[in-house]
């Protein structure tokens, strides 16, 4: 039996007899024929857009009327990998991430919105809209909610197509 030790990147074997031609931590050796043939298989495609940052009419109390406030927004949608077969070549094979965020803007442009939970429904609901769309997830912050006690406030909503 052999004990192998690992210092740095170079093993000490110490004196034990042993049959073994490795160190036992050392990775298995990967050759080319454990290698799977043909093209990779893509089981899954995510089209997100992060920190999208609009400013809203937003929020129920009487001093968030008739004014703007910021929401950061986040939204991550899974997608019918049909540009696979083609190795995505166009863009109608892409859903276009500036899509999404027209959405955003026509959801922050239809008016004074109560609630952020609101806010994320119609978005999500619009991002749904896509037939290739299977999966979609709307993060809100609004940072000015709870200033300066807390950086953001906020809510998540993921839906998926029925």
């Amino acid at each position: 039996m052999g004990v192998s030790i690992w210092l740095g990147e170079l093993p000490i074997f110490l004196a034990i007899e042993s049959n073994r031609k490795r160190p036992l931590n050392a990775p298995t050796p990967f050759t080319q024929t454990d290698a799977p043939s043909g093209p990779a298989r893509i089981t899954g495609l995510k089209v997100f857009v992060r920190a999208l940052r609009l400013d809203v009419e937003i929020g129920i109390y009487a001093h968030e009327h008739g004014r703007v406030q910021p929401l950061i927004i986040d939204v991550e949608l899974d997608v019918i990998t049909t540009g696979a077969a083609t190795g995505f070549a166009h863009i109608a094979d892409a859903l276009n991430y500036e899509v999404v965020v027209a959405k955003a803007r026509a959801v922050a442009d239809a008016g004074h919105i109560l609630l952020v939970e609101a806010f994320a429904e119609r978005l999500v609901q619009a991002c749904l809209e896509d037939p290739r769309v299977t999966r979609a997830r709307v993060r809100i912050e609004k940072p000015e909610a709870l200033a300066p006690a807390a950086e953001a406030a906020g809510v998540e909503i993921t839906a998926e197509r029925a």
